[in-house]
């Protein structure tokens, strides 16, 4: 009797152990760096974090929407509206985390007055990050928009092109890749990272730190509130997560919190 009580503790411990695993989908940087960075201080609280990394913007919500991963870090809320708003989805955030501030790099030229007539400009291709993009080049008056403040903006958007523009539109984790062959590519500091492009040293164009594009946890309206969650989303805001981030990026994410 004695060990069939100890085998039913047991196994009582191992169903609660499994029951606390959390799968959350995230960008290879700095999303998914933070998570690692967290993920023994989440063991200590009975939390196993499964992180699944993903290189593109559209998979890590497909999947949770599909209740394949049970959370992601890697978006704004723009971008998550957006989403839900095309594909029917109903993706609800749990807690903000950091700003990743857009930035305009380039190869061949050093200052943002040099760039020439007819310059090519690349931006993403998606609806809210392309918006994105052309409101950093509106900031420095690089173009004009007819309403600055219009997250959805596109090129029919565009009041003033004095320069000649052309825009280049191009999956956003191609837009690294392509700097040699354009003058100004517009990069979200997720891939601007991967390529080893500091923001504060090798951005023409920076976004400020009111931005309203806040990096965010996400989950679905069935488990956003669970236990597992919620010491998730305690864990990003903690102050370990905030050193981490500051320390590591050296101010290229500003934490939300």
């Amino acid at each position: 009797m004695k060990k069939l009580c100890i085998a039913l503790a047991l196994g009582a411990s191992l169903l609660a152990h499994a029951a606390d695993k959390i799968v959350v989908g995230a960008s290879p940087t700095p999303h998914a760096e933070i998570l690692e960075h967290l993920k023994p201080m989440l063991a200590q609280q009975g939390v196993d974090l499964d992180i699944k990394v993903y290189t593109d913007y559209v998979q890590p919500n497909v999947q949770l929407a599909e209740k394949r991963i049970d959370a992601n870090f890697f978006q704004h809320k723009p971008y998550m509206d957006e989403f839900n708003r095309s594909r029917g989805a109903s993706i609800q955030a749990v807690a903000d985390v950091l700003i990743a501030p857009f930035g305009a790099y380039s190869k061949k030229i050093t200052k943002v007055s040099e760039l020439k007539d007819g310059a090519t400009v690349a931006i993403p291709n998606d609806a809210v990050n392309g918006g994105r993009a052309l409101q950093l080049l509106d900031q420095a008056n690089l173009i004009k928009l007819k309403d600055p403040k219009n997250n959805m903006s596109t090129e029919k958007d565009i009041a003033q092109n004095t320069k000649n523009i052309k825009i280049k539109q191009l999956e956003a984790p191609m837009l690294p890749r392509v700097l040699g062959e354009v003058d100004l590519s517009v990069i979200n500091t997720t891939f601007a990272l991967e390529a080893k492009l500091n923001p504060m040293k090798d951005a023409l164009i920076l976004e400020g730190g009111q931005s309203n594009y806040v990096n965010l946890l996400a989950a679905r309206a069935d488990n956003k509130d669970s236990p597992a969650m919620k010491k998730l989303a305690d864990a990003l805001r903690s102050p370990q997560s905030k050193q981490f981030i500051l320390e590591r990026f050296k101010g290229s994410l500003v934490p939300a919190f």
